[in-house]
């Protein structure tokens, strides 16, 4: 490999790792219509002032928005560690009790703001199948879906910048 060749690949590679960060927020959308999935219910449900609010330990029902009421993540005495490391030194944090949905499958867990979601079976992590992400939208920030089993799980929410967070559980239509 000749010296010019090798500083191109050089100048190429710097120019890639100067862009990933922008490729990585490319990838979500922009404004309420850049999810990559309908969420206009959920989100109608989760920018209402009159959600009902909900202690961390407390059960979620599925279908009503709440909003969770958040601990620092060194005292929201999670049931297992979040599967992602936290990325803000000051997170926000808590888990709660999900009763077993009616019937098995794809439900969508769609949150207000930044943060992480794991939902533990037995204390096993279940692992999306899918996310969808914009900024810019009030009311909705983040919509995963999990293929969940017909009983009950644990929810869990991590690296969240404020203590409060507005969550929704729906199936998946």
């Amino acid at each position: 490999m000749t010296f010019g060749r090798w500083l191109l690949g050089v100048g190429l590679s710097a120019v890639a790792l100067a862009a990933a960060p922008g490729l990585a927020q490319a990838q979500e959308g922009s404004g309420c219509g850049g999810f990559r999935w309908p969420l206009e219910p959920e989100r109608a449900a989760l920018i209402r002032s009159d959600k009902p609010s909900l202690a961390n330990g407390g059960a979620l029902a599925l279908n009503i928005a709440m909003t969770l009421e958040l601990q620092p993540l060194t005292s929201a005495g999670l049931p297992k560690a979040p599967e992602r490391a936290p990325k803000l030194a000051q997170a926000f944090a808590g888990h709660f009790a999900l009763a077993a949905p009616a019937k098995p499958g794809v439900y969508k867990i769609t949150i207000s703001s930044p943060g992480w979601i794991d939902v533990l079976d037995g204390g096993d992590y279940l692992h999306p199948k899918a996310f969808t992400g914009a900024v810019g939208c009030d009311g909705a920030r983040k919509s995963v879906k999990f293929d969940l089993p017909p009983r009950p799980l644990a929810l869990q929410f991590s690296d969240v910048k404020d203590d409060r967070i507005s969550v929704i559980v729906s199936p998946d239509q």
